[in-house]
């Protein structure tokens, strides 16, 4: 039975999921929206790196799916927690140090991701 309370695990599925397939049709855009420098998401080389490490994201996407659909919640909730985790101090910290943008904008973007 759906409830409310799914919302937020279908979200996260649908977003590591597809988001994480984006940089293999143009990783340069990819890299730009999700806050990388100019510098950064220009370099050639910069590319199929972020392809190979959103690949990862699109497989814990998928798994938060298919946990989902076998009504796994705990494995749901664990998938999410410890991503939802480890993924946001780690993306805060890069941004805080590659982006001009100051730490205020690492500490929101550290706490909406939270959210």
């Amino acid at each position: 039975m759906f409830s409310v309370w799914h919302i937020p695990a279908l979200i996260q599925a649908t977003a590591m999921t597809f988001g994480g397939m984006w940089p293999m049709w143009d990783a340069r855009a990819a890299m730009a929206e999700f806050g990388w420098p100019a510098r950064i998401a220009s370099a050639p080389a910069a590319g199929p790196v972020m392809v190979q490490g959103q690949a990862r994201t699109t497989v814990v996407g998928l798994l938060v799916a298919l946990f989902y659909l076998r009504r796994e919640y705990a494995a749901v909730h664990a998938v999410i927690a410890v991503t939802g985790f480890y993924v946001c101090v780690v993306d805060a910290y890069l941004f805080w140090r590659e982006n001009d943008r100051g730490l205020s904008w690492a500490v929101f973007r550290l706490v909406a991701s939270w959210f």
